[in-house]
């Protein structure tokens, strides 16, 4: 049977530009946080958007636990799209675990791809040993059980935390109302997939030039991990943008595409 992967996916395609720029969006988001970001990039870049399956308006119907039960699923749905919609020469943008994502992706099918920018990156969010992720596995699953619990009260938890603002403030609602939108099963389980994995022992393969943007105050992800990635990715470039939260798309997004844009215009 022939899967559509334009609905699978929801896939969106903005911009004038050559230029393929493929967005992959955070744990419990979709492609809608990603619209401060690209209304500085359309005019120059051909814009590619996409949601997970279980996102969005992907189709929920097309979630399998088993696929998705780690990350190797979601990348596959990457190459998809790229596969779907022949494309070529790729910059994947991913925020938080489709940084990850992307990553696996780009090691799968690396003909397809001729750089990354991970927003907010993460290889593992457990601290092991002299390795800072962030989280101490009872921490993770204390999370976990909140989201079956009550998952409404998670994501007004959670929302502020992640963003570093009041629970009160725009974006912070903005950001929760995507959290309560998803599924709380596929939730659950994307969380568990996300905060339990690991993929330090596959930075060496990856051989595609990445920038990684760490915010200077990120919640989520302390600012080690940015300095680790750096240091295990064979052709990386750190930026360290003087901004809070974990999601800079969202808060400071003319900051974040100027970043991007100096970058790429150099080719």
């Amino acid at each position: 049977m022939m899967i559509n992967i334009a609905e699978r996916n929801n896939v969106t395609i903005l911009g004038k530009g050559e230029q393929v720029l493929l967005f992959g969006h955070g744990f419990g988001c979709d492609q809608s946080l990603w619209h401060s970001l690209t209304t500085y990039l359309k005019d120059a870049y051909k814009i590619i958007l996409f949601d997970y399956v279980g996102a969005g308006k992907s189709d929920i119907l097309a979630y399998d636990s088993i696929k998705y039960n780690s990350l190797d699923g979601y990348a596959q749905d990457v190459i998809d799209v790229i596969e779907a919609f022949d494309l070529k020469n790729i910059i994947f943008i991913g925020h938080s675990i489709s940084s990850m994502i992307g990553m696996l992706a780009a090691i799968k099918k690396p003909q397809y791809f001729s750089k990354l920018i991970m927003i907010g990156p993460s290889p593992c969010y457990l601290n092991d040993g002299s390795y800072t992720g962030g989280f101490s596995r009872s921490e993770i699953e204390e999370l976990l059980e909140t989201m079956e619990m009550n998952f409404e009260g998670w994501a007004s938890y959670m929302a502020p935390m992640a963003m570093d603002q009041s629970k009160d403030s725009y974006l912070t609602k903005t950001l929760e109302r995507t959290f309560v939108s998803t599924n709380p099963s596929i939730a659950r389980q994307f969380a568990e997939v996300t905060f339990f994995s690991d993929y330090r022992h596959q930075l060496g393969e990856l051989q595609i030039p990445t920038l990684l943007l760490q915010c200077a105050n990120d919640s989520i992800v302390p600012i080690e991990v940015g300095d680790y990635l750096n240091e295990h990715i064979t052709d990386s470039e750190l930026v360290i943008l003087n901004t809070r939260g974990h999601y800079p798309h969202l808060s400071d997004p003319n900051l974040t595409a100027e970043i991007i844009l100096q970058y790429l215009k150099r080719g």
